[in-house]
């Protein structure tokens, strides 16, 4: 089995320095980039198992080297540490494509934790098969990221496209919001699960339209579920 490469990008010497050891006894090897311009260019020169992004950090922001990733199509899961604990701060994170966050001061154990589940999740996702997948008129093609309803393309963001991904590749399936926060949004979500429904909201306005058939239906009481009227597997 190859070893799981974790970059590390935190200007507190100290505190990278201690975490790698962590890290180092865990069995996962790791690197260390103290400033965000130095972090992007590591992260975009060779592939990461996994990244853990301090978000107060000199020459780039954690959140611009998340941005800057997130838009060069680079997917490796990423952790954010912050001191921040703000709802604002947390929800631009994870709309930006962040995995998980990790607010400090942080126990290691919850940490470690969090780095099993998020390599879990990248694991799983790997397992994934075919690109294209296919409900009614709508084709969704999961290397491209491209979303079509008959003609019309439909742009979506990145989250969105992981929660239109998550629900055809389980149609007909009844989805309950814990199974979708899971392996949405990767980690074990401690927020209001209402965020789900604003997502799917958020979906069923791009998708539908009058000349259209509604995909993805309310299950009251227990989720969503992304079906077509005409019957098919």
């Amino acid at each position: 089995m190859d070893p799981v490469n974790i970059l590390i990008i935190e200007d507190e010497k100290k505190i990278a320095r201690i975490l790698g050891l962590e890290l180092e006894f865990e069995g996962y090897q790791y690197d260390i980039s103290y400033d965000g311009l130095d972090g992007l260019t590591k992260a975009m020169k060779q592939e990461w198992d996994l990244i853990l992004l301090d978000v107060m950090i000199p020459q780039l922001s954690g959140m611009e080297v998340l941005r800057r990733l997130r838009s060069a199509n680079n997917d490796t899961p990423v952790i954010l540490l912050t001191a921040r604990d703000s709802v604002p701060d947390i929800v631009s994170g994870l709309d930006l494509g962040a995995n998980d966050y990790v607010t400090k001061p942080y126990q290691t154990e919850e940490l470690l934790a969090r780095i099993r589940t998020a390599l879990r999740f990248k694991g799983a996702k790997e397992k994934y098969g075919e690109d294209l997948i296919t409900i009614s008129d709508l084709t969704v093609d999961e290397k491209s990221r491209v979303v079509k309803r008959g003609n019309r393309e439909i742009e979506l963001t990145r989250r969105e496209f992981d929660l239109l991904c998550y629900l055809v590749k389980n149609k007909n399936q009844v989805l309950n919001r814990d199974q979708i926060l899971s392996h949405v949004w990767g980690f074990d979500y401690y927020g209001d699960t209402n965020v789900v429904d604003v997502y799917i909201r958020y979906l069923r306005k791009k998708l539908d339209n009058q000349e259209q058939e509604d995909l993805i239906h309310t299950v009251r009481g227990v989720g969503y579920c992304i079906r077509s009227s005409k019957g098919e597997d």
